[in-house]
């Protein structure tokens, strides 16, 4: 075997066998006769093995017809246990196999990191071959060079950078009694409460050994526990008692006692018509107020959708503030709308009275209001295509409107109608909504008597001069309404030329000059009936008359659209072929423009909301 070392120098050293026949081997012996070793010198680098015999293999025998060499560990070739069936067939017999079929024999490699030794190797940092966490040692072989190892408490390969880490040994065995910590390279022994020592076995520590006072800290402990559990309790039925004393005093603030009463008044009908709701009903209910349950909010509130045990879903309007001292007109009133029942009306299903402001539930519609159909804000469009869809929207709300007028004395009046007061149901038939907002408002005493509220370009310009809000203001409002059915635009907008910012005002003037089909909506134009819009956009005119007086009323309103529809007989003398020019020019220049345009009107421009004060009215 010839062989280079890492000195640079080379050297051939071998062994000779010999066997002149089977029976002179000794198995399990490598002794000379039939096999050989010779060991490896130290600083091995390379190794080339040859065969050879001495008569060139003529004197070959049969049970010995080749020759093999090979490297391997010594311990492994200790065991190996030489055997005369060696000679004939070694390597498929006795020899591991490699995964391509190879024979294969185990050996050792004996490496170092060379040339230098760990005190000069640790001088030079870029070369130094040592990850983080670990130590140097020299190498004991004779060549020199050092080894790395990882240090303890860390594992891994220490010739990588990171390639010692950190060992959990609270995961393996350790010499902990109890609880074991662990640490950066190591772990920490600890006792458990009620017992004290250093936590480590027998042998290296005192281990954990339980205090004398055990029992009198159980005690202890036991009677803090149940001291503690009755101050809770106590705690917590003072709370809840608070909190339904609380719900007391606001339910006999709101009237709740005298609801109760004009209920029983009534009989038994009003108590199922309207029902008086828990503070925790509706609670549950909305999910505790959930804000995904918010389906609207504005000046006077917030509305959230409710859904009852009974899975039918309702809506909660909670406003921000109501008066105390209307506080039994405020119930009468409930009480009164509770019994209303009409198609086109959102029922009023109930109250919860044991919270700071009065709560209102109302049927749930699912289609959202007029306004968002018809000027999208977000949402799909008007869903309808067909002029008659529209005239039906704006007959049921004419109707609905003409009911509250009629349905009490003294009627009912909205004091609000718009197009987001008007919903949609599943199949779209209109319901009009916050019937009686000029009485539910939620104003403080000194708004009351001087503030007009309403929403802007709705607003009743007699009900602005005069602090009067009769039932000819819902029919100036639903002229506008009528208007934005027909022109598919906001009844007010910045964003327009100064003539159109207010479209009721400049629908007035149009009719005037003969130009109503120069202004409606595309979709009405190219589906409406000429006759049907021509007479709709009387109506509208009518009503947007700046006397009260010369307004029709909403059941006269109700019966022409229905005739406009082929559903009425007739039509009504009120509707007028020729205008009051007076009147006309009066609402063209009416005392609004003034009133827009001073200094004290305050305007929420998200809602178009207007609150006017009306010390200066005319």
């Amino acid at each position: 075997m010839s062989s280079s070392l890492s000195s640079g120098y080379s050297f051939t050293s071998g062994c000779i066998s010999f066997c002149t026949s089977h029976e002179t081997l000794i198995n399990g012996s490598c002794s000379g006769i039939g096999c050989c070793q010779t060991s490896i010198p130290n600083g091995l680098h390379t190794f080339n093995v040859s065969l050879s015999s001495f008569y060139n293999h003529t004197y070959s025998s049969e049970f010995n017809p080749c020759s093999y060499a090979f490297l391997a560990d010594q311990d492994w070739f200790n065991n190996f246990n030489f055997s005369s069936p060696d000679l004939m067939d070694l390597p498929k017999k006795r020899l591991p196999i490699r995964y391509d079929g190879a024979p294969v024999t185990p050996v050792v490699l004996d490496w170092v990191i060379p040339d230098d030794n760990c005190t000069y190797a640790i001088k030079n940092r870029t070369s130094y071959a040592c990850g983080n966490n670990t130590y140097c040692s020299d190498s004991s072989n004779p060549t020199g060079g050092y080894n790395c190892h990882c240090k303890q408490g860390y594992r891994g390969n220490p010739y990588l950078p990171l390639g010692c880490q950190d060992i959990d040994e609270c995961k393996e065995d350790n010499n902990c009694t109890h609880v074991c910590t662990n640490t950066v390279g190591s772990y920490k022994c600890s006792c458990p409460k009620g017992t004290h020592g250093d936590g480590f076995k027998e042998g290296s520590g005192t281990g954990c050994i339980k205090n004398q006072s055990r029992v009198i800290e159980i005690a202890l402990a036991g009677g803090s526990c149940v001291l503690l559990f009755l101050v809770i309790g106590v705690g917590w039925s003072c709370w809840v008692f608070q909190k339904r004393k609380l719900k007391q005093k606001f339910f006999q603030e709101n009237g709740g006692v005298f609801l109760k009463q004009l209920l029983a008044l009534h009989g038994d009908d009003s108590e199922r018509k309207l029902k008086i709701f828990t503070s925790e009903e509706l609670r549950k209910a909305t999910k505790n107020y959930n804000e995904s349950r918010i389906v609207g909010k504005g000046a006077y509130g917030t509305v959230y959708k409710g859904t009852l045990p009974d899975e039918r879903d309702i809506a909660i309007k909670m406003s921000k503030e109501t008066n105390k001292i209307q506080i039994k007109e405020f119930i009468n009133e409930i009480v009164i709308l509770a019994r209303l029942n009409h198609e086109n009306v959102v029922k009023l299903l109930g109250c919860c009275l044991e919270t700071p402001v009065p709560i209102l539930v109302y049927e749930f519609i699912t289609r959202g209001t007029l306004f968002h159909r018809i000027h999208g804000d977000g949402r799909q469009k008007f869903v309808f295509s067909s002029w008659e869809h529209r005239l039906r929207i704006a007959a049921e709300t004419a109707g609905a409107l003409a009911y509250l007028h009629s349905v009490g004395d003294p009627p009912i009046i909205h004091g609000d109608v718009k197009s987001t007061n008007i919903l949609l149901d599943d199949k779209f038939t209109a319901k009009v909504s916050d019937f009686g907002a000029s009485r539910f408002v939620p104003l403080n005493q000194m708004q009351l008597s001087t503030l007009v509220q309403g929403t802007f370009g709705y607003i009743d310009p007699e009900y602005m001069q005069t602090k009067q809000l009769t039932d000819k203001s819902d029919v100036y409002s639903f002229g506008a309404v009528l208007v934005e059915l027909l022109t598919g635009k906001k009844i007010y907008s910045d964003g327009r030329l100064e003539e159109r910012k207010n479209m009721a005002k400049y629908f007035v003037s149009s009719m005037k000059q003969n130009r109503l089909f120069d202004i409606l909506d595309d979709e009405v134009m190219h589906g409406g009936n000429r006759t049907q819009l021509q007479g709709v956009a009387e109506i509208a005119e009518q009503c947007l008359r700046l006397s009260g007086e010369e307004r029709p009323t909403m059941r006269e309103v109700a019966v022409e659209l229905d005739y406009l529809r082929g559903r009425g007989v007739g039509k009504h003398s009120w509707v007028k072929e020729n205008y009051d020019e007076e009147s006309v020019q009066l609402l063209v220049e009416s005392s609004l423009d003034s009133q827009i345009e001073s200094s004290t009107m305050g305007i929420d421009s998200s809602k178009n909301q207007v609150i006017l004060p009306l010390d200066g009215g005319r």
